[in-house]
């Protein structure tokens, strides 16, 4: 764990997850980027986009736990995996 008030030496590297955002809520390109660790999403035009986003917003959400002197967990390791559901699995729910 990092406190607030001592200085991190090494760089911090979180996890990120993108998602294509296809319901409509934003123009056709954008996606989703989640940092799991920290429990934040954005979300931007591409995946390079969203990535920039959600840098932007770890920077910020970091220097405001920094300012108010909260501590600052390390970030977990990250792992990423897939389930598949059948059609008839969604029928009989």
């Amino acid at each position: 764990m990092y406190h607030a008030s001592l200085k991190c030496l090494s760089p911090m590297t979180y996890g990120i997850l993108f998602e294509k955002i296809e319901s409509g809520e934003l123009p056709h390109g954008f996606y989703y980027a989640h940092v799991p660790a920290l429990g934040l999403t954005t979300h931007g035009e591409g995946i390079e986009g969203a990535r920039a986003a959600a840098e932007d917003l770890v920077k910020l959400w970091l220097g405001e736990k920094k300012a108010a002197g909260e501590s600052i967990d390390s970030p977990s390791e990250f792992f990423f995996s897939t389930i598949e559901v059948s059609e008839s699995a969604l029928q009989s729910a």
